[in-house]
């Protein structure tokens, strides 16, 4: 990654972030916050992650944003709904409230995922570092964002070793679910071990001594980075009063 985006600092990209989900949430309507999801997949694309963020969104986020819509707008039941067919009815109100509220996750969720699409593991630890938080506090943090793909890819393992003897992991999804429970146990003691050998390699480099670290890798603030951090907070300042005086 060699972008403009991708050479910002990790706070700049957060600063950003922070500034689009207080905004999305706290602003009224729906339309600015679903304009957010175009803007940062704008701003992935110039990062070369445009593809892998839409297809991440779409999986993820979007399935659980038309869920919502689909319930509140058919299912929930408003004083003025409309009844269509058995537990089916349609509501202007469900439809006005599931906008506000799919409208948001978008938003959040957008700037949140980009973050992640376009900064690396490697330089949040090192500007957390910088920021001079607790290490225990960037290890957890650390540790519950690489914790998620490490799951992922070990239930892949696990569940290839599975049907190389026989084990029948695809079908219905009373198969699958049964493919699943066995899985549990390799996984859950494969995740054990895993954080035993993560706690002696932190022992072994002197993780908790009391002395000033030494870091080969260096990620330099730019003067870009500072006028970014402070146009975000004039405009958090910005939002903040009018919504107050509104």
């Amino acid at each position: 990654m060699t972008g403009f985006i991708d050479r910002l600092y990790p706070s700049s990209k957060a600063a950003m972030v922070l500034l689009a989900i207080i905004v999305g949430i706290f602003t009224p309507g729906y339309i600015l916050q679903y304009a957010m999801f175009p803007v940062f997949l704008l701003l992935a694309i110039m990062a070369g992650n445009g593809m892998r963020f839409f297809k991440a969104f779409l999986s993820s986020v979007g399935t659980v944003v038309l869920v919502i819509f689909l319930v509140q707008v058919f299912i929930v039941r408003y004083p003025d709904s409309a009844h269509i067919w058995a537990f089916i009815a349609l509501s202007p109100t469900g439809l006005d409230k599931s906008l506000g509220i799919t409208s948001r996750i978008v938003s959040s969720a957008s700037a949140i995922m980009w973050y992640f699409q376009v900064t690396t593991p490697k330089d949040m630890v090192y500007a957390m570092e910088q920021a001079h938080l607790p290490k225990k506090v960037t290890f957890v943090i650390m540790s519950t964002i690489g914790m998620v793909p490490q799951v992922i890819n070990r239930s892949r393992t696990i569940m290839d070793a599975q049907k190389s003897r026989g084990i029948e992991t695809e079908g219905n999804a009373w198969a699958r679910v049964k493919s699943f429970v066995p899985m549990l146990g390799p996984l859950i003691f494969s995740l054990i071990q895993q954080t035993e050998e993560h706690a002696l390699a932190l022992q072994s480099r002197a993780f908790l001594a009391p002395v000033p670290k030494t870091s080969l890798y260096r990620l330099d603030k730019h003067t870009i980075d500072r006028v970014i951090q402070v146009i975000c907070l004039l405009l958090l300042i910005l939002f903040i009063i009018w919504r107050v005086w509104k």
